[in-house]
């Protein structure tokens, strides 16, 4: 008798485990980790089953990869690549554009898959730009009749409307801190944004910092850019690192400035779950900005570097291939002023036609 309760409570026993061990596999496999069949709509059911045990993890999205290497080629604007035509090189012809080392932006990055259209300047001044030259309704019109020029000449290319504002601008005084500087009350800095969320498009708040620095103005801004739809301007012109006064030399922003920026905007999209930041800086001089191949690529911020001289346009050409082809680093821009570009013959504009034969193409136009 107690033989057979002994082998009664063996099969008990083993009858348990063979039952856990079951549930187990069966468990087991719902997981996926024993699943040979695994097709797409089993895996979207696992995912999902994987994701509640998680909280319902939101999924991670990428931009479209392909179709950002499709349009980085296309704003090279390289000659159909081929090899070399020496007997001794089989390599391809090695060119500048896209530029080495670039990472792929997060979701929501504004370049290439659009072109910003941009008017540029300062409510408080007509000289300074088309934005404080005329009223706001008659401001935005012809923003959007350059508008409608670039989508004719580049309709593969969508267009964004931009107000880039001054936001700290240098002065000919040295004013109350003797940093030659005017920052901008926080309504006129408000009233460009509200007109950018008028026109659906973007704002830039752009900094001429004087004999201040960075890491004083910069801060100042940040509660504007933690908006997502607020970038950066920097101009090195009137950036006087060496103690020189606005408008009597040319200054400059070195890489580790332009990175200082950088890292403050990719904080920015990182702690508000923002889409990348455009962060544009203004060049017509060599000297205007160095060490440019250790200027940052990160996924949150977009660089654009924007050719603002005035002139001609040979000249203009001429200046675009000194200051932006030669050191790439992410985007190109290129400004055009209404009235300085007239001074001198043949006394016209450049085209939209004329801009996308250069190489690179820029995808951020300024009107000035």
């Amino acid at each position: 008798m107690k033989k057979t309760i002994h082998t009664y409570k063996t099969w008990i026993i083993l009858g348990t485990a063979l039952a856990i061990i079951i549930v187990g596999s069966l468990v087991i496999e719902k997981l996926g980790f024993f699943s040979e069949t695994y097709d797409n709509n089993s895996a979207n059911i696992e995912k999902g089953f994987l994701e509640s045990l998680v909280g319902n993890k939101k999924e991670v999205l990428e931009i479209d990869k392909n179709e950002y290497d499709r349009r980085m080629l296309l704003l090279a604007n390289n000659p159909v690549r081929s090899l070399a035509t020496s007997s001794t090189s089989t390599l391809p012809v090695k060119y500048l554009w896209p530029a080495d080392g670039v990472v792929y932006p997060n979701v929501g990055a504004i370049l290439p898959f659009n072109r910003i259209i941009a008017y540029y300047g300062n409510f408080y001044s007509k000289q300074m730009g088309v934005l404080g030259e005329y009223p706001e309704d008659e401001m935005l019109a012809k923003l959007n009749t350059e508008r409608a020029k670039w989508e004719r000449a580049d309709p593969e290319t969508p267009t964004i409307p931009a107000i880039h504002y001054i936001a700290i601008t240098a002065q000919q005084g040295p004013g109350p801190n003797g940093t030659y500087i005017l920052r901008m009350p926080e309504d006129q800095i408000q009233n460009a944004i509200r007109i950018a969320d008028k026109v659906e498009g973007i704002a830039f708040l752009d900094m001429q910092i004087g004999l201040s620095n960075l890491k004083t103005e910069l801060p100042l801004l940040e509660k504007y850019l933690a908006l997502p739809n607020v970038h950066l301007g920097l101009d090195p012109e009137f950036a006087m690192r060496k103690g020189h006064l606005p408008g009597k030399m040319i200054g400059t922003f070195d890489a580790v400035d332009i990175n200082y920026a950088i890292d403050t905007l990719a904080r920015l999209v990182n702690e508000n779950n923002l889409p990348p930041k455009v962060l544009v800086i203004h060049r017509f001089t060599t000297s205007m900005m160095t060490n440019y191949q250790n200027i940052k690529s990160v996924p949150e911020v977009q660089v654009v570097i924007h050719m603002d001289g005035w002139g001609a346009p040979s000249l203009k050409f001429g200046t675009y291939r000194i200051v932006v082809t030669p050191e790439p680093v992410e985007f190109a821009g290129f400004k055009i002023f209404y009235k300085n570009d007239l001074k001198q013959p043949p006394n016209r504009l450049v085209t939209p036609e004329e801009l996308l034969d250069l190489r690179p193409r820029p995808i951020y136009i300024q009107y000035q």
